[in-house]
């Protein structure tokens, strides 16, 4: 995994076949997804409840690219190890997730992934200044965590400008996760994202039978994206 800030369209397997992950998975990088992402949800930090590393370990050999996981959780140090050793490329977890999260990037990154800090929307950047030399990402929530499908928050382009300028030349990615659409990205492409979590809007229409439909999704997301550069 090398840094670029050129468009990566993450489409989220949340809106996947849950029945037939592996096909999907497949289905999605064959038709130009850039990082697979993976949305860990505990029922307690977050109203739902989804993955774990077990799922993460069965669906590694399917995914060719980048897995990334977010971790809604708390506590999140407990099961650092655990996904780390399910083959996840990118850890992200959340700043309001616990007191400690310095230390959770350390062990993260101990662990051999890369490491990702996940802010909510109500969450301002004041808690972010102090960690960008122990991050690799800042996952930008533009919905509240816990359900696809949510209504895009536009208050967040402001926060992802002032991030974009306050990371200035570290190689640290911007990746925004909820309400991706072709109208939404261009949005946070041209405040500064490059990786785009869509889940519904890359899934909607498409199957494992119908796969040339998540091609056109994702595309449609990353050209109105570009199209903002």
């Amino acid at each position: 995994m090398t840094f670029d800030r050129r468009v990566k369209i993450a489409p989220s397997i949340l809106s996947a076949d849950f029945a037939d992950f592996g096909r999907e998975i497949e289905a999605i990088e064959a038709q130009g997804a850039d990082w697979v992402h993976v949305d860990v949800m505990d029922g307690h930090f977050v109203p739902n409840l989804t993955f774990g590393p077990q799922m993460c370990r069965a669906i590694r050999p399917h995914v060719r690219t980048v897995m990334d996981v977010h971790l809604m959780i708390a506590p999140v140090d407990p099961y650092i190890d655990a996904f780390a050793e399910a083959g996840a490329d990118v850890i992200s977890a959340h700043l309001e997730a616990g007191p400690h999260i310095h230390r959770t990037l350390q062990a993260i990154r101990g662990a051999g992934c890369k490491a990702g800090l996940a802010i909510n929307p109500g969450t301002g950047l004041d808690g972010v200044e102090y960690l960008l030399d122990m991050i690799d990402l800042v996952c930008v929530m533009t919905v509240n965590p816990g359900f696809g499908g949510q209504k895009f928050i536009e208050s967040q382009v402001a926060k992802v400008k002032a991030l974009r300028a306050m990371i200035g030349d570290r190689p640290i990615h911007i990746e925004i996760d909820g309400g991706m659409t072709p109208e939404t990205a261009p949005l946070m492409a041209a405040a500064g994202a490059d990786v785009f979590v869509a889940g519904s809007a890359v899934f909607r229409g498409g199957s494992v039978a119908k796969p040339e439909v998540y091609g056109e999704n994702i595309r449609a997301i990353r050209t109105a994206a570009e199209a903002a550069l």
